[in-house]
């Protein structure tokens, strides 16, 4: 492969490659953004904690308002509920940022997960490469769904909106995939084991705990019970 498209893909603004990994879903562009001078982890998670700080706050503008327009619907007085936008703001301030603190740890953990998977699978690719290729796919797109949630709460027309995110979720899931695929030079079995083996094993562990959990609380519900008939037998 030539340099020409890696060069330029270096030289661009960070909203040049956002625009591209959002617009060109194709194996050599995410080649091309991996291959950047400035493909460095810390930016990726800079761009996905900003993004996920401003989407966050739409989002919960945009249920404040909901809520605010059922109480007054109702009839219920705003003070009467926390202060009504003074709760709004609140939880903008609280909120908003501790959600995309969170956001951005786990998209760091996944991410490096993701990567040392893949290169159990043969993976060329580094951690920096693909959190910031990854991030360049997930940042703007956190964006773009935070307008669709905001749009999809107006009345009669929220549903379509609705189906848009969902849409562009799986749109996002298949430049996922082109992303592992082109910065690890793999195929796609790889790339896709690579994508959800994390997700699987989170699964599997949470299901663990949960019958843990539930086994234990068997048990203690099954004492309970016998002492409890034990107690009502002459």
């Amino acid at each position: 492969m030539s340099n020409g498209p890696v060069m330029q893909a270096g030289s661009g603004s960070f909203f040049r490659t956002w625009v591209d990994a959002l617009t060109k879903p194709r194996e050599e562009t995410y080649v091309n953004i991996g291959s950047s001078p400035r493909a460095k982890a810390m930016t990726g998670y800079v761009w996905v904690l900003l993004c996920s700080i401003v989407a966050s706050v739409v989002a919960v503008v945009a249920q404040g308002a909901t809520i605010q327009q059922q109480l007054e619907q109702s009839g219920v007085a705003l003070d009467q509920v926390g202060g009504g936008l003074g709760g709004v703001a609140a939880g903008v301030l609280c909120g908003a940022p501790i959600a995309a603190i969170v956001g951005t740890l786990v998209f760091a953990i996944w991410t490096a997960v993701v990567q040392w998977i893949a290169k159990m699978f043969g993976g060329k690719g580094t951690n920096d490469q693909l959190a910031y290729t990854l991030a360049a796919i997930a940042a703007p797109y956190s964006l773009v769904s935070a307008v669709l949630v905001l749009l999809a709460a107006i009345p009669y027309v929220g549903f379509c909106f609705n189906i848009l995110v969902g849409l562009g979720g799986l749109y996002v899931l298949v430049l996922q995939l082109m992303a592992i695929k082109g910065v690890n030079r793999f195929g796609w079995g790889p790339a896709i084991a690579s994508y959800f083996i994390p997700g699987l094993a989170i699964f599997l562990v949470c299901c663990a705990v949960l019958a843990v959990i539930l086994t234990l609380s068997g048990a203690a519900l099954g004492g309970i019970f016998s002492s409890i008939n034990q107690s009502l037998m002459p």
